[in-house]
């Protein structure tokens, strides 16, 4: 057994493969093969960190560490503005803070394209 088979990796076969103008090999470039939620199947229970940021304040460590209960915070965000979604400390999305059955939530609005 390969440390593929340990990983639950798919096994290409030769018809999976190519060959370039150069003889190497690379993936076809035929058409794209639909994809579902499905094929992601082994990635479903993957852990990731979401967080959504508010907005940020600087401040002195003096002046964090008198910080109390009940103390208000000035953010550098306005009410209304997008914030910020992070998967994985990765931005990923901007949204806005809806209320939902007495949750807060967040409506995601725009979904960030990261570099590649």
């Amino acid at each position: 057994m390969s440390p593929e088979d340990d990983l639950g990796l798919p096994q290409l076969s030769e018809a999976d493969l190519a060959y370039d103008q150069n003889g190497a090999d690379s993936l076809r470039d035929g058409p794209p093969i639909s994809k579902s939620a499905l094929d992601l199947e082994q990635v479903f229970d993957v852990p990731v960190m979401v967080s959504a940021v508010l907005g940020a304040s600087r401040m002195p460590i003096g002046d964090l560490l008198r910080l109390g209960p009940g103390t208000v915070l000035e953010l550098d965000r306005k009410v209304g503005e997008a914030i910020d979604i992070y998967v994985n400390n990765r931005l990923v999305a901007r949204g806005e803070v809806v209320l939902v059955e007495e949750r807060l939530g967040v409506t995601m609005t725009e979904i960030v394209k990261g570099d590649a």
